[in-house]
């Protein structure tokens, strides 16, 4: 995986939030948890599994709703953090967070309803290993997001030195149908990467993103746009 050293260190996992989700990152945030919920929801008693759920912004978010949810991370530190905010929400009796290898998850197959991952492929050597993972501890939905390979996010890759792993439309399909995978919704956003949102102040992201969403919603904007989220339906088995 990449940045996994960098992804592990304890003053990372403390100023996670604060440098990514304040200021204009405050709208990534937003939409993300809308993706999220749109593509998983209504989760109240359903055993639900994230993936890389870091400082648990997601994993706190269902576990609001009624989930029974597990969160798997690599990071200790990051790990720490996903506690103490779900304590703060006061949903700790719904959230169990588990230090592990998102290529070896430790569950039995169809363990959970819905198995999802945010801000995880784009860094992923072996894609199809962690999707074929995810699909075999689910026994109905799986869920995640991409960076893509038609957007402004190649410019962005090459300037820094870790780049990202970018996926097209196709390669997608490719990955789900080889892990029984069905593709069941797919939806496009940001034209304008991340790195944008996080570095300017509100005055400047709200119209920006603003004017962002309404070019979005063309058909080239859905081909511009530098995410994708992905929602997949577990394929039954043709021979029973």
């Amino acid at each position: 995986m990449k940045g996994q050293e960098w992804y592990q260190a304890d003053s990372v996992a403390e100023e996670y939030d604060a440098k990514r989700f304040s200021r204009g990152g405050r709208l990534i945030d937003r939409r993300e948890k809308e993706a999220v919920l749109e593509a998983v929801a209504p989760v109240e008693d359903e055993r639900v599994l994230e993936i890389a759920c870091g400082t648990g912004r997601f994993t706190a978010m269902l576990a609001e709703r009624g989930a029974d949810i597990v969160g798997l991370d690599i990071s200790d530190a990051m790990l720490s953090q996903g506690r103490e905010k779900a304590r703060r929400a006061g949903v700790s009796d719904h959230i169990e967070f588990m230090r592990g290898d998102a290529a070896r998850l430790p569950f039995p197959d169809d363990h959970f309803d819905t198995v999802f991952a945010m801000r995880f492929f784009h860094l992923a050597d072996t894609p199809a290993k962690f999707l074929a993972e995810m699909a075999r501890v689910s026994k109905r939905r799986v869920f995640f997001d991409t960076f893509n390979g038609t957007s402004l996010r190649v410019l962005y890759n090459w300037a820094l030195p870790m780049g990202s792993r970018l996926y097209g439309h196709d390669e997608v399909e490719r990955l789900l149908a080889d892990a029984g995978l069905g593709l069941t919704n797919d939806a496009h956003d940001f034209l304008l990467p991340y790195g944008f949102y996080r570095k300017v102040p509100n005055s400047i992201a709200d119209p920006c993103r603003s004017t962002d969403t309404k070019l979005g919603a063309t058909r080239l904007g859905r081909t511009l746009a530098s995410v994708s989220y992905w929602t997949a339906e577990v394929r039954g088995d043709s021979s029973t």
